[in-house]
């Protein structure tokens, strides 16, 4: 009877649009995102972030409009299409740009230029005055102004920069101090310069260690079904010896003070035997509870072994799935590079203003000042949106899978059949979860930029409850993507709503916790012992590779790069892995509930998990 009163789960059998009315609010939010890349592009600062900008505030290569209050401004600069700095080395770390008078000249010049002469010189030549506009290239030895309207001499050798028109030295020492500030580490450049040149030396080499660790983690997760038994029992062998040591050692302990203890009569030693005998016996006590756990947890280990064992023949029927984490970075790289384009647009975006010396800033004015944030909020929904929707194709695979009685009559690709549900049904209930995740990410991100900004200025109670509340919303926000991953299977089921379906997931979650508890645990930790394998190996056989040109260059840096890019490989696939795990435990959940096994209610889970 409880069950005609709780809904049913019937698994694929009708879809149904859910949470329209917040697809709609996404599809306003993004044409609010575009509407400030338009605006920025409009407003000619996408110009001036290419083509560059002048300190009078001309555009270069381009005619220019007059700008009230300015000398020096509205010229038409055509025929000059680089910007100069008169001192590009003096840079102002704080405001992060070159404090430097800045112009648009027809060349840069391409050798170093010693004296006023020279430069008269080079403009002579090659028609490319590098002083300031209002002096003429025969002024410039004569004229008393030429010491604050010329570049610093000697000028350096300087080539443009690709793309961007801008003239930069070609010796980047002069950016010494700059990288200095970003790098204090690194007193001695010779140290860099020789790190970077054993990172090319050696390019071959981790281009090579990169595919490898890419290898390995394939081969892993075609492995791991056959090896997860083994995992377990490793594990547990690890632990039992582990507590039964570490306790056996310190009954011994304790027995030999004793005995000598008699010699003994200090205080110190009788307080030292009495801490002895109250860490053996909250040993002891620790190793009994933790016996006492493995045998309640027992069954329910066998079940995280048989999951991931049907988890592997998942990935051998959908190979397919191997390859969403590629797409899934490839479109989020995609947007990243679109979010850090309008990101410098706005920097340059804004009216011109006259600053303390007399050239030009651009500063938003009004309510266009709050762009910023809009565009902040929208990096970290949109990327939560795109990571959201590779769960949702994920679950949805998996779910027909699971609920298809015959293997043989699953659709010819689940995983674009998926992709194609989420795509007409559930792309709501997606932006939904995505926006509740942003909800909790950015108070999170507010905190934590106050936390860096007060560094030393704060008391230590304040600072401590700073952490507490940034570990309290990562807290929650970790458990809130469990239970939206959760959410998402339960719509890819039901196609009911976001709320309904995390409210039904919740429930089978909190009746099934103690199995979660072993799936999270044990699951994550053979995953954790995956990964570090792939480390390891991918590790060892750099230091082999590497140790061949020990003599002439510096591997560290190499192999750390090698197992960087190893460990987030690893990580990427084993995630997938993981969520997979996820996905058939609730459907394993629900099929333990509603069918027992009768004529008419069949299971339909796999022999394995039975």
């Amino acid at each position: 009877s409880h069950k005609s009163s709780k809904r049913e789960w019937k698994p694929l059998e009708e879809h149904s649009c859910t949470d329209v009315p917040w697809l709609l609010l996404f599809i306003l939010f993004c044409i609010g995102m575009g509407f400030i890349c338009g605006y920025t592009i409009a407003t000619g600062a996408a110009a001036r972030l290419l083509l560059g900008y002048d300190s009078y505030g001309n555009i270069c290569g381009q005619k220019n409009v007059k700008v009230e209050g300015i000398v020096n401004s509205g010229l038409d600069l055509t025929h000059k299409k680089y910007v100069f700095f008169l001192d590009p080395c003096n840079i102002d770390l704080v405001h992060q740009k070159i404090k430097s008078l800045a112009l648009c000249v027809s060349a840069c010049p391409r050798k170093e230029l010693k004296t006023l002469a020279d430069i008269q010189k080079f403009a002579e030549t090659n028609g490319s005055t590098l002083c300031s506009y209002e002096l003429q290239p025969s002024e410039y030895t004569t004229d008393p102004r030429a010491a604050k309207l010329c570049p610093k001499y000697p000028v350096p050798e300087s080539a443009p920069i690709p793309f961007f028109h801008r003239c930069a030295p070609v010796n980047i020492s002069c950016y010494a101090k700059f990288a200095e500030a970003l790098i204090t580490f690194v007193s001695d450049s010779s140290v860099l310069h020789r790190l970077i040149s054993g990172v090319m030396t050696s390019k071959e080499i981790i281009m090579g260690l990169c595919l490898l660790s890419l290898v390995l983690s394939m081969i892993l997760m075609i492995i791991i079904r056959y090896i997860s038994r083994v995992l377990v029992w490793i594990l547990t062998i690890l632990v039992v010896l582990g507590s039964l040591g570490g306790t056996g050692v310190l009954w011994w302990l304790y027995a030999k003070q004793r005995l000598s203890a008699s010699a003994l009569e200090t205080q110190i030693a009788k307080d030292n035997l009495q801490a002895l005998l109250i860490y053996a016996i909250a040993a002891t006590v620790f190793t009994v509870i933790l016996f006492l756990i493995m045998l309640i947890m027992r069954k329910r280990v066998a079940l995280t072994i048989a999951l991931f064992h049907v988890a592997g023949k998942v990935f051998i029927h959908l190979p397919l799935l191997v390859f969403q984490p590629f797409w899934t970075f490839f479109v989020l790289v995609l947007f990243w590079t679109y979010w850090i384009t309008v990101l410098l647009f706005l920097g340059t975006t804004g009216s011109p203003v006259p600053n303390e010396e007399g050239f030009v800033e651009f500063r938003m004015a009004g309510p266009l000042k709050y762009m910023w944030w809009y565009h902040v909020v929208g990096l970290i929904w949109i990327s939560e949106f795109i990571l959201a929707c590779q769960q949702m194709t994920v679950a949805g695979a998996v779910v027909t899978y699971y609920f298809t009685r015959e293997k043989r009559n699953l659709p010819f690709t689940p995983i674009l059949a998926s992709v194609n549900r989420l795509v007409c049904y559930h792309l709501g209930t997606v932006a939904k979860g995505s926006f509740i995740i942003t909800l909790v990410k950015i108070p999170r991100m507010i905190l934590m930029y106050i936390h860096t900004q007060l560094k030393g200025k704060e008391n230590a109670c304040a600072r401590c409850m700073l952490k507490a509340c940034i570990c309290c919303l990562w807290c929650l926000e970790k458990c809130l993507t469990y239970l939206n991953q959760n959410a998402y299977t339960a719509t890819a089921i039901n196609s009911t709503n976001f709320c309904t379906s995390a409210k039904d997931a919740f429930v089978i979650l909190v009746e099934n916790a103690l199995r979660v508890a072993a799936i999270n645990t044990v699951g994550d930790f053979m995953l954790f012992l995956g990964k570090v394998l792939i480390v390891c190996s991918t590790g060892l056989a750099g230091i082999m590779l590497l140790n061949y040109q020990q003599d002439y260059t510096i591997w560290v840096l190499p192999l750390i790069i090698v197992c960087l890019f190893a460990f987030l490989v690893a990580h990427c696939f084993l995630s997938i892995y993981e969520m997979v795990v996820d996905v058939l435990f609730l459907c394993f959940a629900i099929d333990t509930k509603y069918n027992d096994g009768s004529p008419g209610r069949e299971f339909y889970m796999d022999k394995v998990l039975m």
